[in-house]
């Protein structure tokens, strides 16, 4: 049985349940949703630079009523400052020991625990590197979705995604600006990320996140917890998920632009 994201508190079970799916992982990554009245003191207490940020466009595809979000897929498009672009099939929540041994072993497919205050989520990804020229029309909807992904990538899509929903038919959702400002406090042995997503209305969305593999999990939460705690950081605000935030948001307006 495939487990579901936790929320709220984590009992004994979700708990267990936790370790079990970070150990077939191949990595873990924690987050932190800043509340957004604390982003600035936030960025100030942490020193950040935005000048220090790389720019990032991220788009999403799905239908206007998100079918496949409600099944468990994402589809994603992604162009960054300097260093071309790529896409990303993703699947979640998965079990690891139940996917393939074959697609485990690629170096391009991830399995990943997200783990945030309250909850957690296996998920496994097919990643892929896109033309940039190719993902700026594919984004912009004026080539077709499939052209952002390789064969691999669109043979796992097809696995997964609700029967007779094609890459093709799905609309873009985005894009969407991102500044990401990776950096290494001296006081931590893990690289931090700070990712500010902004919104066409004027919110945004401000995260904290850093990577480490399954046996590091417990000595990087507890020395990432410390040093937020030491530098007076919020972290008390509802957490908030980038991924389902950007598609509520651009499918909403999709809905409202067809019905227009």
């Amino acid at each position: 049985m495939t487990p579901k994201a936790a929320q709220g508190g984590l009992d004994t079970e979700q708990f267990a349940t936790l370790l079990e799916l970070v150990k077939g992982s191949k990595s873990v990554e924690m987050k932190l949703t800043i509340p957004q009245e604390s982003t600035r003191a936030a960025i100030e207490a942490l020193g950040l630079d935005p000048l220090d940020g790389q720019i990032r466009l991220v788009t999403f595809f799905d239908t206007p009523d998100l079918a496949l979000n409600q099944a468990g897929v994402v589809v994603r498009a992604r162009r960054i400052q300097g260093k071309g672009a790529d896409s990303v099939v993703k699947l979640r929540p998965v079990v690891p020991d139940e996917l393939p041994a074959k697609l485990r072993r690629l170096p391009t497919f991830g399995i990943e625990v997200d783990a945030m205050p309250g909850g957690f989520v296996c998920s496994a990804s097919f990643k892929g590197v896109a033309d940039p020229a190719r993902a700026k029309l594919v984004s912009l909807g004026q080539a077709p979705v499939r052209k952002a992904f390789n064969k691999d990538q669109r043979a796992f899509y097809k696995a997964h995604a609700p029967e007779g929903l094609g890459l093709d038919d799905l609309s873009a959702l985005g894009p969407i600006f991102v500044v990401k400002v990776p950096f290494t406090p001296k006081e931590l042995a893990h690289k931090l990320v700070a990712e500010l997503w902004l919104y066409p209305d004027g919110s945004r969305i401000f995260e904290l996140s850093t990577k480490c593999a399954p046996p590091e999990l417990m000595e990087a939460y507890a020395d990432v917890r410390h040093f937020l705690i030491a530098r007076g950081v919020d972290r008390q605000g509802e957490q908030q998920t980038k991924t389902k935030r950007a598609l509520e948001y651009f499918a909403k307006g999709l809905k409202t632009a067809k019905a227009s």
